[in-house]
């Protein structure tokens, strides 16, 4: 279990594989931690150095005061990958993980070479329906919401599975002060222009039966970037990298053989 200590706040992070390979970081989703990535790291090509993190207020890292804004969730992981000595990365992010990827590869294009955008936006909601969220999870915990999240989390086949269980159990175990911390950072955010000035490869990724980011939405973003790439995973919501991995590792690997980075 590794902490990196950035004064302001303790992150927890992996960093798994071959510490010398070319490095992918992945930044997970609201209400998740690091283990959203589990079935897929294990399907990527050998050699490569994966690395992965709780942001603010979830998982093992620290749950600082809300509310936080994007650009300190940005900043934690530039300290992070500073931290780390990484440079050049593919930044693969899902949903605010996403939005965090393209305020990094704005601000730090040393960083980051190519990113993976996944089930997430330039813009995601509106701040109404982010502010009426943090109030009914500040009066009655995640659990107040968890139906409707889980509905737009998974695919009704897979909510009917043994494993759809421990999924539940991981949303409404987060710190409620870090999930509305970062509720509020998604609702600051529009990243529409900067994002369009961005100049490397980038992959969109989108699960069709989705009902937090659906696919137009994702596509919406990701054509912002000239050259860009967009697939569709079928029979998975907005967390496509638990409910089909094997195609999420297919195409993810696909694309790191694209730009040379396998």
């Amino acid at each position: 279990m590794k902490i990196a200590d950035l004064g302001d706040v303790k992150l927890h992070y992996r960093d798994d594989g071959d510490p010398a390979g070319a490095p992918v970081v992945f930044a997970n989703s609201l209400g998740t931690d690091l283990r959203l990535w589990d079935q897929v790291l294990p399907l990527l090509p050998q050699g490569l150095r994966l690395i992965r993190y709780d942001k603010r207020g979830h998982g093992l890292s620290d749950c600082t005061p809300a509310p936080y804004s994007m650009g300190t969730l940005v900043r934690d992981v530039e300290r992070l990958l500073d931290h780390l000595g990484v440079k050049e990365c593919v930044f693969v992010g899902l949903s605010i993980g996403g939005m965090i990827a393209q305020g990094l590869a704005v601000k730090r294009l040393d960083l980051v070479r190519a990113v993976v955008l996944s089930n997430t936006a330039a813009k995601i909601g509106q701040p109404e329906m982010w502010a009426d969220r943090i109030k009914a999870v500040n009066e009655g915990g995640i659990e107040a919401l968890e139906g409707p999240i889980l509905e737009r989390w998974f695919s009704k086949p897979f909510r009917d599975t043994p494993e759809f269980q421990a999924w539940r159990n991981m949303l409404v175990r987060q710190p409620v002060e870090g999930y509305v911390g970062c509720c509020a950072a998604i609702s600051g955010t529009d990243f529409y222009t900067p994002t369009s000035g961005l100049r490397l490869p980038l992959l969109g990724i989108a699960g069709s039966e989705d009902g937090s980011t659906p696919p137009d939405l994702v596509r919406e973003t990701v054509d912002l970037v000239p050259g860009s790439k967009f697939h569709l995973i079928r029979k998975a919501g907005h967390l496509p990298c638990v409910e089909q991995p094997q195609e999420y590792a297919e195409i993810l690997t696909n694309f790191l053989k694209e730009i040379g980075h396998v």
